[in-house]
This record gives C-alpha cells, sequence and structure tokens, in this order.
C-alpha cells in the first residue's frame, strides 16, 4: 500500500493519520526535476521550509528543484540538500506525526534525525550542504565508483571483496536481500565486478556516481565534516533514531555525532536497520522524501511490512 501526493480516500487518510509509524528518508539519487512543487503549491509548512532553505543556503535552490534539469540537479551543492529539503517538507505536511522511530539511507539519516528532534532544520541543512561538497572534494582527489551486485549473497560479496587486497573495493550499501553496492578505485571496482559474476552474480551494474561513498576513500570528507558535527548542537531526540553504521536504535546525542561522522566511511546497514526495526516492533513505515526506492526495498525484506509513501 503506498500512499502519495496525497491523493487519499477518506479511508486511506484516516489509516495513515491515526497509526504510529517508523518515518524513513531516502538519500541521494532520489532527485527529479519538479521535486517539492506540488508540496510548496498545497501546504504551507511546506511552503516555509522550502522558502527558509532558498535564505539558508543563499541561493534559490527552490527554482531549481522545481524547473531544473537533470543536470543541473546532480550539481554537488543542489542534489544532497535538495532532497533533504524535499524530505522534511513532506514530512512536515504530515499533521502532527508520532514517530515511534525513524531512520534514513545514507543522507536520509539528517532527515531521520530532524523529524526525531535531534537536530533543528537550518543545522541540518548546513551540515547536509557541508556534507555534499566535502565528500564532492574527496571525489576529486582519487578516481572511484560504485557498483550494484545483484543475486549473490551478501557473504559471498563480502568474502570477493576482502580478496582484492592491492586496491580498495568495499560493501558499501546493504540495501535488500540479493541487493548489495560496493564502493572503491575504478580497477578495484572492474577486478571486483569480474570475478562476483564469475560467482554467480545475476548482474553487476556499475552506477553514475562520481566517487566511493562510503568506503575509506571518503576519509578527507569524514574529517571535514567531523569538525562541523561537533560543533553542532544536538538534542535527545522524541524517538530512537536507527543509524546507518550498525543498523542499532540510538537516543544519546553524543553517539548519535559519532555514529553520523563515522557513517561516511562505513557501510549503509539498510537490510539490518530494517530487520532490527521489524525485531522491536515495528510493521508499519512511511517514507518521507521524493520517490518510492525505500518502500521498495522494506518490502524485498518482506512483503508483509506496510508502507506508505508522502512525495
Amino acid at each position: 500500500m503506498a500512499f502519495t501526493k496525497f491523493k487519499f480516500t477518506f479511508a486511506k487518510k484516516y489509516y495513515l493519520f491515526n497509526m504510529k509509524h517508523a518515518y524513513v528518508f531516502p538519500g541521494q539519487g532520489a532527485q527529479f526535476s519538479g521535486m517539492g512543487k506540488e508540496l510548496y503549491d498545497s501546504n504551507e509548512q511546506s511552503r516555509k521550509i522550502i522558502q527558509l532553505a532558498d535564505e539558508i543556503l543563499g541561493f534559490e535552490i527552490s527554482k531549481i528543484m522545481f524547473e531544473g534539469t537533470a543536470e543541473e540537479l546532480k550539481e554537488t551543492k543542489v542534489t544532497q540538500p535538495a532532497v533533504f529539503i524535499h524530505s522534511i517538507a513532506a514530512y512536515l505536511s504530515l499533521d502532527n506525526p508520532e514517530p515511534i522511530a525513524t531512520a534514513g539511507h545514507s543522507l536520509g539519516e539528517f532527515s531521520a534525525l530532524v523529524a526525531a528532534g535531534a537536530l533543528d532544520f537550518e543545522s541540518a541543512l548546513r551540515l547536509v550542504a557541508q556534507r555534499a561538497l566535502a565528500m564532492q572534494k574527496a571525489c576529486e582527489i582519487q578516481e572511484s565508483t560504485m557498483a550494484a551486485i545483484l543475486g549473490l549473497d551478501d557473504a559471498i560479496i563480502e568474502e570477493i571483496c576482502a580478496t582484492i587486497t592491492n586496491e580498495i573495493v568495499v560493501p558499501a550499501n546493504y540495501n535488500s536481500p540479493g541487493q548489495l553496492v560496493i564502493s572503491g578505485t575504478i580497477s578495484g571496482i572492474d577486478l571486483a565486478c569480474e570475478k562476483l559474476l564469475e560467482a554467480g552474480a545475476k548482474r553487476a551494474l556499475k552506477l553514475p556516481v562520481g566517487g566511493a561513498f562510503h568506503s575509506p576513500l571518503m576519509a578527507p570528507a569524514k574529517e571535514e565534516l567531523k569538525k562541523a558535527i561537533e560543533a553542532t548542537n544536538f538534542k535527545t531526540p522524541n524517538c530512537p533514531i536507527y543509524q546507518n553504521v550498525d543498523a542499532l536504535p540510538y537516543s544519546d546525542p553524543e553517539k548519535i555525532k559519532e555514529n553520523l561522522i563515522n557513517q561516511l566511511v562505513s557501510p549503509v546497514k539498510w537490510t539490518q536497520t530494517v530487520e532490527n526495526m521489524a525485531k522491536d516492533g515495528i510493521e508499519s513505515f512511511v517514507e518521507c522524501g521524493p520517490g518510492r526506492v525505500l518502500q521498495g526495498l522494506i518490502k524485498k525484506v518482506n512483503r508483509q511490512f506496510q508502507t506508505q509513501g508522502i512525495a
């Protein structure tokens, strides 16, 4: 079941707004031309937050979100802030959401922190903007990339990556059972893809990204972001936040900071996050933000989970 763009029947609307949910937030790659425009036009809270984002960033990111081309939306200073802004605008369009937990995929973890009350919007947006630029700088130090490996057990992928010792190749995104993204140097990824196909992977698809995110190659970005995160005030959240680095729930601001810093060089354990949330009794997930990627990944973990979307 998925609810998008406020096209609800009365029964569906009652169901959505009268249940407690875990709220989840997408990461980079969910952007599209026109993103956030319907929220801006239809909801006052969403409109205010998008206008505030323009002021904080010092340029009209809203214009690029609403009218920009795919190429313009790929610009470093635009992509990550745009997805974050859209996600929070979607979340704030709800009437008094009461999350029992939050989680986000990579960049989406910043949205999850805002939704849980651990960070205010302005602080989070400034961190997201700094994160994007720091990651871009790290990408320019050494050519690197990522590849999606489909149809192979995680353990086999981990084992094969570990055998490549003369290059950097590591698991980066545990997206769902049978879908794991690896990250590393160009030659390392090429070699790993070859070995993984030989081992029985259905596909080894190199991704159109400019760097090896969530790998040791992001160490320079980690150090830059660390200073900004440590200088930012984090509050005790209103509900647990399941964080990417180990897929466990956290409420202590200092631990949340530490995990957020380490996230850039650690794999995103999304499959494990969904599994742990389910073990803790969560069966209903609302994805707030552009696209429906997380709803699809959650269903691949367990088709019995209820998923909805606010885009």
